[in-house]
């Protein structure tokens, strides 16, 4: 019975309830025993026995001793209060082992949404063009406000459609002023310039303010200017350029105006102008609508810089509304585009005609194109307003018609001599 570790004086053999045969019993280590000690219970009659085990080491070599507790981990002496930055410590301690612990730190944090007020708020034109003032024209109340940015090369003089302004060329001035020098002017009736009679939108009063503003800035010995036209400022470039009354034009560009196209649309015109959206609760809410109310720009970039200049406020219904009424100038819609093209093609220089598509072409322009008296590029994936669209393919492809042209500061430069030879002469 000693063998199995217990001593039962008077009790009953326990290992005979399921415990192996001692036969079967591994022999014990004499360094291990199990003392039983009985204690009587003064309150019974018979025997209380009480097992208490007590183990022994089953090997003669001593119990390691638990290893010390880590420095961090060691109680502070009761007399050394925390400091503040201790306290702290240990609170972010905890809050960042909290925050390790959270299922919830692995996924990324939702972008914030921006407002529709904030991603349709106006931009400064500012970094585009360098700087902008008003030409005042001798011997007439009129004034015009131009845009103006770069230092050197030849002009790139711009002129807007209707109902644009001046800004419409932003973009493309941040883009191009590095090589040449960009002026876009507000025409009659729009932006900040102001005339005598700005409901006056005769092709034949644009095209003298165009020549009025050049001889106002330029004097009589202007550098080599490249006439750009978009819409009814391509139409107004076009018949400037027929004039021949600057000496020192270089080239012609018209950006999405054809003859046969702009007077197959005169007829809807009216109905167009009715349908668009005529006031507005905010600015923002008419850039909006510019990109994707119906309006013809699909760069929101540039709409946040041009369609401001477009807008005036009406005191009277608290509300924005556009600042030209195209639609009281119907009776010039005829005059800006009939006989465009046979004009065009007469033109002295270099022409370039971008188009958002080639179902633009009329006959007259095909047959022209095909006999090779002007360039032709069409842009895809882009509204009537390339040039704020796609600014960045549009100042390429004027910049690389520049070069082809070899048009330089004062006209066309020939290699070989020490000044290039102005147009003057060849007109």
């Amino acid at each position: 019975m000693e063998e199995l570790g217990i001593n039962a004086a008077g009790g009953s053999n326990v290992a005979g309830q399921g415990a192996p045969p001692p036969a079967a019993c591994a022999p014990r280590s004499p360094s291990l025993r199990k003392q039983l000690s009985p204690l009587r219970d003064e309150g019974s009659s018979s025997p209380t026995i009480v097992l208490t085990p007590v183990v022994e080491a089953p090997f003669d070599e001593p119990i390691a001793p638990l290893p010390p507790l880590a420095p961090s981990l060691q109680p502070l002496p009761e007399d050394q209060p925390l400091t503040e930055d201790e306290e702290d410590e240990d609170i972010a301690d905890v809050q960042e082992v909290e925050t390790v612990a959270s299922a919830f730190d692995r996924v990324p944090p939702r972008p914030s949404r921006e407002s529709s007020s904030s991603r349709y708020s106006p931009l400064p034109w500012q970094g585009h063009f360098d700087e902008d003032k008003m030409v005042a024209i001798p011997d007439s109340d009129d004034i015009f406000h131009v845009y103006l940015a770069g230092t050197e090369g030849p002009v790139v003089f711009c002129l807007h459609g209707g109902g644009y302004t001046g800004l419409s060329f932003a973009l493309i001035a941040g883009k191009m002023k590095e090589k040449v020098r960009v002026v876009a002017m507000d025409m009659r009736g729009h932006g900040q310039s102001k005339t005598s009679d700005d409901t006056d939108l005769s092709a034949e009063t644009q095209c003298q303010d165009v020549l009025n503003v050049v001889s106002a800035m330029y004097g009589r010995e202007p550098p080599a200017i490249i006439l750009i036209g978009h819409s009814m400022g391509g139409a107004i470039a076009v018949r400037v350029a027929a004039k021949r009354a600057l000496p020192t034009l270089a080239g012609l560009v018209v950006i999405d105006v054809v003859e046969g196209t702009a007077m197959a649309s005169l007829v809807h015109m009216q109905r167009i102008l009715a349908n668009r959206q005529l006031h507005f609760p905010s600015v923002e809410k008419a850039i909006e609508w510019s990109v994707r109310g119906g309006g013809s720009l699909q760069n929101p970039e540039s709409a946040r810089i041009s369609v401001p200049s477009t807008l005036k406020f009406d005191a009277d219904r608290k509300c924005y509304v556009w600042l030209t009424a195209l639609e009281e100038s119907e009776a010039h819609w005829r005059g800006w585009y009939e006989g465009l093209s046979e004009v065009f093609l007469s033109c002295p220089v270099p022409k370039l005609l971008l188009l958002a598509g080639t179902d633009r072409l009329d006959r007259s322009l095909t047959i022209g194109q095909m006999q090779g008296k002007f360039q032709m590029i069409v842009v895809r994936h882009t509204g009537h307003a390339i040039q704020e669209d796609e600014p960045d393919e549009f100042a390429g492809v004027v910049l690389n018609f520049i070069a082809r042209n070899r048009i330089g500061t004062y006209g066309i430069e020939i290699p070989g001599l020490r000044r290039p030879v102005s147009l003057r002469s060849s007109n």
